[in-house]
C-alpha cells in the first residue's frame, strides 16, 4: 500500500470505538431489541455510513457488542465460581450473578441473544462461543474438583447445566414480576447439586460434599 492510499476497512480508534459502543448500549437499553442503526448513529452524533465505517458493517457492530458484553458476563461468572467456600455457596452466587446481570441489562440481553443472533450468523456464533466457553470451564471444574475421570460425562454435564440455567433464566425474565430471583436460584441449585451426584452412578463426589480449600 502506498503512503497516499486510504484504507476502506473499519477504523481502529479504540477510544472512538468504545464511545460508539456505549452509544449503542444506551439506545438498546432504551428501545430494546428493535433499536435501529439509525437511532444508534443519531445517539452517537454521526451518520449511519460513518457508524458502519467504524465497524465494517452492521454485522461488525453486532459482533463488537456481543464480544464486549459476553466478556463482562464471563468475567463475572468466573469471579464468583473461583471464590473460596462450599460448592453450594459458589454455585448459588454464580447463578445469582448471572440472573442479576441479564435482568439488569434486559433489553441488551434480548437484543444480543434474540434479535442480533437471529439476523446475523456471526453474532449467533459469538454468543454460542460464549456459552460453550462457560460450559467448558464448568466441565473442567467438575473434573478438577470432583475428580471425575470421565471427561465426556463432565463435558455433557457442563453443557447441560449451562443450557439449563440459560433456559431457566429466559423463562424467569418473562415472569420476573411474579417469581422472585431467589426462588429460581434455589430451584436451580437444588436441581444441579441433587441431580449430578445421582447421575454419577451412586459415587459420592467431593465436588458436592466438601468446601473448597483456599489455594
Amino acid at each position: 500500500m502506498t503512503s497516499g492510499a486510504v484504507s476502506t476497512g473499519p477504523r481502529r480508534d479504540p477510544g472512538r470505538r468504545r464511545a460508539l459502543l456505549e452509544a449503542a448500549d444506551r439506545v438498546i437499553q432504551k428501545e430494546g431489541p428493535e433499536a435501529s442503526m439509525a437511532a444508534i448513529a443519531a445517539e452517537a452524533g454521526i451518520s449511519k455510513p460513518i457508524l458502519y465505517r467504524h465497524f465494517g458493517d452492521k454485522s461488525g457492530l453486532y459482533q463488537a457488542l456481543a464480544e464486549r458484553h459476553a466478556r463482562k458476563l464471563i468475567e463475572g461468572i468466573q469471579l464468583e465460581f473461583s471464590r473460596s467456600g462450599s460448592v453450594r455457596e459458589r454455585t448459588r452466587s454464580t447463578i445469582d450473578t448471572y440472573l442479576a446481570s441479564i435482568s439488569a441489562n434486559l433489553h441488551l440481553y434480548r437484543f444480543l441473544m434474540h434479535r442480533a443472533s437471529a439476523e446475523d450468523t456471526a453474532t449467533h456464533s459469538a454468543m454460542s462461543t460464549m456459552i460453550r466457553e462457560v460450559s467448558r470451564e464448568l466441565a473442567e471444574v467438575i473434573i478438577a474438583e470432583g475428580r471425575l475421570e470421565d471427561r465426556t460425562r463432565a463435558y455433557v454435564w457442563g453443557h447441560a447445566v449451562v443450557g439449563m440455567v440459560q433456559t431457566a433464566g429466559d423463562w424467569w425474565l418473562d415472569h420476573a414480576g411474579e417469581v422472585p430471583r431467589e426462588a429460581v436460584v434455589d430451584g436451580l441449585v437444588d436441581l444441579i447439586l441433587g441431580g449430578l451426584p445421582a447421575a454419577s452412578g451412586g459415587r459420592v463426589l467431593e465436588l458436592f460434599q466438601e468446601p473448597r480449600t483456599q489455594r
